[in-house]
């Protein structure tokens, strides 16, 4: 069995794919295969043409908010992605340079745009001189560092990646706040989704009639009419016209509890309508628990499906 994630090896994502397989332990044969995408567009769409059964993309972090890639794939597999579980992750982030750089020595400093903005305090403190570069990834940054040869670049990435990819660590905890966590979920092909636990979450899309933000709260007030907790909430543009939006919701329950069938079916109400993107197991307090450093040093086994266990 082959999940997509977001890649190259070393990113958080792949963390939190291989930390939500872990909670199982694989049948004889059965091990599967983690495959790193250049994009999470890449990685979806490998789910989607049935190349990988699933695939682990990041959704939100608690500084930086959503990550736009993302969203934009879930506006666009509305009918044929559905979300089946969520992990939470907590993300430290390092420097890293090539063996024999100095800190003193940085002038570039790479990563992922949501990392540079976490660390840009750290970055502005100490390397108030350098210039910083966004990349597709963490990893992404490290690797290419790996092969640059000069010790003037630097990249910031999880501690262990420095290993994988031959690099030395110039400073830890670079982040802004040690508690940050980002927020992942497993995406497969439309269908049944995974049977109700009693602590699940349901994300929709929800059209409204106007597209404007004027419309949100005639939905919201349907869930809360509906005795419906809303988890999350999120404006995206539709991309016709500049003010037309699309609203990504989050409510707590399972589309088949009858509050929240109700509540989906009331949307007509308010000239809305919902297309569903999956329900699923909520992360639970382990997930939190999980670091890019332990997983990778534990290298934990891969199981097979079913998917609703791959939450932790």
């Amino acid at each position: 069995m082959r999940y997509a994630y977001l890649g190259p090896e070393g990113t958080f994502t792949e963390t939190a794919l291989r930390s939500a397989l872990g909670t199982r332990v694989p049948g004889p044969g059965s091990a599967p295969v983690c495959e790193p995408y250049p994009t999470v567009a890449d990685a979806l769409e490998a789910v989607r043409r049935g190349h990988c059964a699933a695939a682990m993309v990041p959704v939100e972090n608690s500084l930086k908010g959503v990550v736009p890639a993302t969203l934009d794939g879930f506006a666009a597999a509305t009918d044929d992605l559905h979300i089946v579980g969520e992990t939470e992750l907590r993300v430290s982030f390092a420097l890293l340079g090539l063996p024999g750089a100095t800190l003193d020595g940085v002038e570039r400093v790479r990563s992922h745009p949501h990392a540079l903005a976490q660390c840009g305090r750290w970055l502005g403190l100490k390397l108030p001189n350098a210039v910083t570069e966004a990349a597709g990834s963490t990893a992404g940054a490290a690797r290419d560092l790996a092969g640059s040869g000069d010790p003037r670049d630097a990249a910031v990435a999880a501690p262990a990646v420095a290993e994988r990819y031959g690099l030395r660590v110039l400073a830890t905890d670079i982040g802004e706040r040690e508690n940050a966590v980002t927020r992942f979920v497993m995406v497969r092909r439309a269908g049944v989704p995974p049977a109700r636990t009693g602590r699940d979450r349901t994300s929709l899309l929800v059209s409204a009639g106007d597209g404007t933000p004027a419309a949100l709260p005639g939905i919201l007030s349907v869930f809360t009419a509906g005795r419906v907790s809303l988890a999350w909430v999120q404006a995206w543009p539709t991309g016709l016209r500049l003010g037309d939006y699309r609203f990504f919701v989050d409510v707590e329950g399972h589309i088949d509890d009858q509050r929240v069938r109700h509540a989906v079916a009331a949307l007509s109400d308010v000239g809305a309508r919902a297309s569903f993107l999956g329900s699923y197991p909520r992360a639970g307090a382990r997930a939190t628990a999980a670091t890019a450093a332990t997983v990778f040093r534990r290298r934990v086994p891969l199981p097979s499906p079913p998917f609703p266990a791959v939450v932790l």
